[in-house]
């Protein structure tokens, strides 16, 4: 058993290769072998937002906090609120993030697949953000 205590791992910025706006990110667990889900509480600041990317084995986003909204590759925006959850397909192209005006957090699920969660791409543009 191993318990991690709250606040005994340091929070990082997201980095501005993979998001848009102010992004905190608080790990939560990493997976242990033979397991393979990581966990991550994720706060994005009005305006904050993933770039497109996918998932090898899907990912599951359960919002905590807030106001946001979650995109897949030719679907519409959906407004995203505390309690919604949300599952991502394996390798469905998405973006996720805050509202404009309103901050969200949200609990990342994902497992990895040859040491990898995500693959990144393409940052969305306001256009598509405003959509």
């Amino acid at each position: 058993m191993d318990i991690k205590r709250s606040g005994s791992q340091p929070s990082t910025k997201g980095s501005a290769e993979y998001f848009t706006g102010a992004v905190r990110v608080d790990p939560l667990f990493q997976a242990r072998s033979p397991a393979r889900a990581v966990g991550a509480s994720v706060t994005f600041e009005p305006g904050a937002r993933t770039a497109w990317h996918t998932h090898p084995l899907g990912q599951t986003l359960i919002v905590t906090a807030g106001s946001g909204l979650v995109q897949r590759w030719g679907g519409p925006v959906e407004s995203i609120r505390p309690g919604d959850v949300v599952w991502i397909p394996p390798n469905e192209k998405h973006w996720h993030g805050a509202t404009a005006t309103t901050a969200m957090t949200h609990i990342a699920v994902q497992e990895q697949l040859d040491g990898k969660t995500a693959a990144w791409m393409e940052k969305v543009s306001d256009e598509q953000y405003h959509d």
